[in-house]
């Protein structure tokens, strides 16, 4: 029997990918992965074996881990961001369970909050939760109960998926349901292509944020009721008295 480490590559960038990210990548025979995934770390393991697939191709992809470790490799699971944060530890350990495979481990990465986060000061000092917009997999409906929950309780808000060709106007929805429980002036921002060529990055208020137009490579963050904008970055007080 082999092993899956289940990895989690950061932002894209190989310096944000942690050491213990590294170290199993080279103990691996085979990569495993979507093929955005893929093309991020090729150029640094070509001494490996590759598997890839495209959008939809998730539980494929997980099978494929565990049919590759029982014939005796050593596979790594990849993942943008953390892999346990709307990526593939979930489901692969879900398929491990019904094929009766035990060798798993699930190694972290830096997710797109924290590094976007970072690019655009401190939006996440204090209680924050991430909702994912995309509603392949999730009903609008409960979204929107989501949105409405985390302004009610005054979280600040990492806003994953904000929108794709098919799902253009779903980040103005979201700002328009938002805009039901927090004030237009509340401190937002944006940033794009984290860790990657082309990377850039904006804030503004919620009442701007509703007409900006995002793709499925941005991260969007929403202020709580004390975060500011201070020299163009998000600072979100921790509560200390300065």
């Amino acid at each position: 029997m082999g092993k899956i480490y289940v990895v989690g590559i950061g932002p894209g960038d190989n310096k944000m990918m942690t050491l213990r990210a590294k170290e199993a990548l080279d103990n691996s025979d085979i990569i495993v992965g979507y093929k955005a995934y893929i093309e991020l770390v090729k150029e640094n393991y070509k001494d490996k074996e590759f598997y890839e697939n495209g959008m939809r191709g998730e539980i494929e992809r997980c099978e494929k881990c565990v049919e590759f470790a029982k014939e005796g490799k050593t596979v790594a699971l990849i993942c943008s961001g953390d892999a346990g944060v709307y990526g593939m530890a979930s489901p692969v350990l879900e398929i491990a369970e019904r094929e009766d495979f035990k060798d798993i481990e699930v190694i972290p990465g830096v997710t797109a909050a924290l590094s976007g986060a970072a690019v655009l000061g401190a939006p996440l000092s204090h209680d924050f939760c991430v909702i994912s917009l995309s509603d392949l997999l999730t009903p609008w409906e409960l979204i929107e109960k989501r949105l409405l929950c985390a302004a009610e309780g005054d979280f600040c808000m990492a806003i994953y998926n904000p929108s794709s060709h098919k799902r253009a106007d779903y980040l103005k929805r979201a700002c328009e349901i938002l805009l039901k429980k927090l004030p237009e002036t509340t401190a937002c921002g944006y940033v794009r292509n984290i860790g990657r060529d082309g990377c850039d990055s904006k804030v503004c208020t919620l009442g701007e944020l509703l007409n900006e137009n995002v793709d499925m490579f941005t991260t969007v963050f929403i202020g709580n009721s004390r975060t500011r904008i201070a020299d163009g970055k998000l600072i979100t007080p921790r509560g200390y008295q300065l």
